[in-house]
């Protein structure tokens, strides 16, 4: 198969005296694109007090190749500011935040986990990301 190419396929039934069934309706499945062979889980908490909070994060590992130079991404919806990081470098635009591992975990083998996190400044609901992305590919909220 090609990466990040759609492919359409139908399945047709023999039986053992040679009769074949009708093609099924169709279904389709676009692969991965080229050097996407990684897969994650993120799991995301927050405590929050007054205008603050303070954010645990544990991004995963679930596919079968290491992730070399991790960035994690994710948006808040409600105006929430990092403010002190740790065990990632963090930076934020807007609402889009990044996190990406340093040298001592910037490796993540297939199963392994690090646990990264903040503090963080709201001004209404602390509402917690819905969506995580792992160098640009989608991952499990866990």
């Amino acid at each position: 198969l090609s990466s990040a190419t759609a492919y359409s396929f139908t399945v047709k039934a023999k039986d053992g005296a040679g009769n074949v069934s009708a093609a099924s309706a169709a279904a389709s499945a676009t692969t991965k694109p080229s050097g996407v062979t990684s897969s994650c889980s993120v799991k995301y908490s927050a405590s929050s007090w007054n205008t603050g909070f303070t954010a645990s994060i544990k991004v995963t590992n679930t596919g079968t190749t290491a992730i070399n130079g991790w960035s994690l991404g994710f948006s808040f919806a409600n105006g929430q500011t990092v403010t002190q990081g740790w065990s990632a470098n963090w930076s934020q635009s807007g609402s889009n935040v990044t996190g990406s591992g340093l040298s001592w975990n910037a490796t993540l083998a297939p199963g392994a986990s690090t646990d990264i996190g903040f503090n963080g400044s709201h001004s209404g609901t602390n509402t917690s990301p819905t969506a995580f992305t792992v160098n640009g590919v989608t991952c499990t909220v866990a």
